[in-house]
């Protein structure tokens, strides 16, 4: 028997990120609004507004405006911007037009978010390859849509998401086989997904600002502070990571979720990120042509403290309604005052919609899960 072909070739993956999405869709639709700053999110109300950014324009981000802040810190920090609400329907339109895009390349595919994705390029066999593909996948989605897009090449996804992130806006960034631990050596901890703010402080504060600090940190110690999540974040820093791109067919669930830029206690707030991720999750059930029956909401704490709790709906069903209905009872469920840093909404109990079965609109009962 011959040689096993996935052993002797590299692993080549690739993470395209569209650049501030939503903002950039707005400006091909608005064309008097390129060049200036853009902020995607809840009615700032002149300051006195609740709620979050979803995004923002490159023009906004250099007035200190993130994804995930309060839309009344945006509102401060640049009160001249041109504040729009989310346009689903439109971003979704587009979206699709982009995964179609990928799709078309004929590689293995994992959509993770309405504006990104991963393709498996290890048929290709080489990196310089992958990043000669890369470019042409830049060049058609741009030809397709008009927008631009970062991309990352590396041995793993994790290392992939990274370096997608390395040169924004329109960037293009290749980890060939071997590389990975050397690129991410020098990279502030911040850059891994996942280490927001308060985290960033903690591991600060034991002496570890790079992830090559991460690196060498004595793993134990790190599993003292951060529990099982400790070994995960070293194996990041190491650049070890396992994960497969993994086609749709036959998912098991489908989740999004969302890190704030400032841990949050504002319930108002919560629900506006709630309802976005809502939109995310039943775009791609509709376009997986999929219904569910279990709704998981998941909140995380300041300390990787996370808690979930699931609801079981007697029927399956397609329906957005009772989709942010029961994640919004989940969610009220589940937060109790505290700051939260992170919300992650998961449908599962899937099945493929039935044209001659209506859709149901039913309640079910809450169960708990670990």
């Amino acid at each position: 028997m011959g040689p096993n072909p996935q052993k002797t070739s590299p692993r080549i993956i690739l993470h395209l990120d569209m650049d501030s999405f939503y903002a950039s869709v707005e400006m091909q639709k608005r064309p008097e609004i390129r060049g200036k700053p853009v902020v995607i999110g809840a009615d700032p109300k002149n300051g006195k507004g609740r709620g979050v950014v979803a995004t923002c324009s490159y023009e906004a981000r250099a007035f200190g405006i993130r994804s995930a802040m309060p839309i009344s810190q945006a509102f401060s920090l640049c009160p001249h911007a041109v504040f729009l609400p989310p346009d689903f329907s439109l971003y979704a339109r587009t979206s699709s037009e982009i995964m179609t895009c990928l799709r078309g390349f004929g590689f293995l595919f994992q959509q993770v978010s309405i504006d990104e994705a991963f393709l498996d390029l290890s048929p290709l066999g080489s990196f310089s390859a992958a990043g000669v593909l890369a470019r042409e996948i830049k060049t058609s989605i741009r030809t397709a849509t008009g927008l631009s897009c970062s991309a990352g090449v590396a041995p793993t996804k994790i290392v992939a998401k990274i370096a997608s992130d390395f040169q924004k806006p329109d960037g293009l960034t290749v980890v060939e086989e071997g590389q990975a631990a050397s690129f991410l050596a020098p990279l502030p901890v911040r850059k891994i997904p996942g280490i927001g703010k308060k985290s960033e402080q903690e591991l600060n504060g034991i002496g570890i600002r790079s992830i090559g600090d991460l690196a060498a940190y004595d793993v134990q110690k790190l599993i003292t502070i951060f529990g099982r999540g400790g070994i995960a974040l070293h194996e990041i820093a190491l650049g070890i990571d396992d994960s497969e791109v993994q086609e749709r067919d036959g998912m098991k669930s489908v989740s999004r979720e969302t890190t704030f830029e400032q841990d949050t206690d504002d319930l108002a707030t919560l629900v506006f990120v709630l309802d976005s991720l809502v939109e995310d999750v039943h775009r791609d059930l509709v376009g997986e042509e999929l219904r569910f029956r279990t709704v998981t909401v998941k909140i995380r704490y300041e300390g990787f403290v996370t808690r979930t709790r699931a609801k079981t709906l007697m029927h399956y069903t397609d329906s957005k309604r009772m989709l942010r209905s029961s994640a919004q009872d989940l969610l009220r469920i589940l937060w109790g005052g505290n700051s939260v840093r992170l919300i992650g909404l998961r449908v599962s109990s899937l099945e493929k919609t039935d044209a001659c079965q209506m859709t149901l609109d039913s309640s079910g009962s809450q169960e708990p899960f670990s």
